[in-house]
């Protein structure tokens, strides 16, 4: 087995050669630039790793990466408590500048949150994450920068990295869609909140740190690395979703098995929440809205998702900006006679 030094060397070159082919080959100009934001960073990623004491998956919940493999739908469990919490079946809405990073985190968080509330670890139906927040934090205080909101330390252009999203959430924590006291009101999305706090970190400007003392108070203590298409398959089988980030674009068509081809470079970062045996591939959960079409599987699939297949989803895995994210200890936990099942 590779030692911990020796894959974080390989994934150090990995994620090297593909900035490198991100400058040779230009993203696909046929889409926004709004509908990006990953701005891939291999050395930053290397050094972060360095940090977790359990920095791969394999390695955080070996009793996870033992047990067998089925099929698990687990966005079953964003619908139910989404329609429990607001009255509507769950359905990715659409990110507004080149924020994709943190509504993949956003997606993930809530995900995490609804399987430990499918499951009993948590009573309070699950409430979605605020993105801006997660976006603002992993631009400014995850990077190391004052997180105060006097200046914009964190820039005016757009885009984050996966890393730097696991970062914020691991030692910072989760800002929800709710009012606040201070005044601040995050139940529904802005994109110039979003941009503005990209700028001037979670809180905004002049926040002064309060609502990063209150997103330590719900941290997601645990993330790590998934670099192989058996860590992604534990993970998702135990019920931990995973953050995608790379530079493997999709059509917009799902094919007969709802299955979406690899074209194009996109600069972008998504959530995986299922993955299948019959054709083996995860289910891709985007932040566009209900762009693309085709048909389903099964048929309850989220609007604005896809299935991508083994090969494309290593592919994207070896890139080495991919997080299992959860609030919970990782290890395996029994999802049999559980409606998350394929029926």
């Amino acid at each position: 087995m590779q030692s911990t030094k020796t894959r974080l060397a390989i994934a150090l070159a990995l994620g090297t050669l593909y900035a490198l082919l991100l400058w040779v080959f230009p993203v696909d100009i046929a889409l926004q630039t709004t509908k990006f934001g990953y701005t891939p960073d291999p050395v930053g990623a290397a050094k972060f790793l360095e940090t977790l004491e359990a920095p791969f998956f394999s390695q955080a919940a070996p009793d996870a990466m033992a047990a067998e493999p089925k099929e698990r739908f687990l966005f079953r469990a964003m619908d139910k408590a989404h329609r429990e919490r607001y009255g509507e079946p769950f359905a990715p809405k659409k990110q507004g500048i080149g924020d994709c990073t943190s509504w993949a985190g956003m997606h993930a968080v809530y995900c995490a949150e609804c399987i430990a509330w499918e499951l009993g670890q948590r009573d309070e139906v699950p409430i979605m994450p605020a993105s801006e927040s997660i976006y603002g934090g992993a631009r400014v205080e995850a990077r190391g920068k004052p997180g105060d909101g006097a200046n914009p330390v964190g820039g005016w252009g757009d885009g984050a990295t996966g890393y730097s999203i696991a970062k914020w959430l691991k030692q910072y924590g989760v800002i929800y869609r709710r009012p606040y006291d201070n005044g601040i009101d995050l139940t529904v999305y802005s994109a110039d909140r979003a941009k503005r706090w990209g700028a001037y970190g979670n809180g905004g400007e002049g926040d002064k740190g309060r609502l990063d003392r209150e997103a330590k108070l719900k941290p997601c203590h645990y993330v790590a690395n998934v670099k192989t298409w058996p860590e992604l398959v534990a993970a998702i089988n135990s019920g931990y979703p995973v953050t995608i980030a790379s530079g493997q674009g999709f059509n917009r068509t799902r094919d007969a098995q709802g299955f979406c081809r690899p074209s194009g470079t996109w600069r972008h970062m998504m959530c995986l929440i299922s993955c299948r045996f019959d054709r083996p591939g995860a289910l891709v959960l985007n932040s566009w809205g209900d762009y693309c079409s085709g048909p389903k599987y099964p048929d309850d699939m989220p609007n604005g998702s896809f299935w991508a297949d083994q090969d494309v989803i290593e592919r994207i895995l070896a890139q080495g900006d991919s997080w299992a994210i959860s609030g919970t200890a990782f290890t395996y936990r029994d999802l049999d006679h559980n409606w998350l099942e394929k029926e």
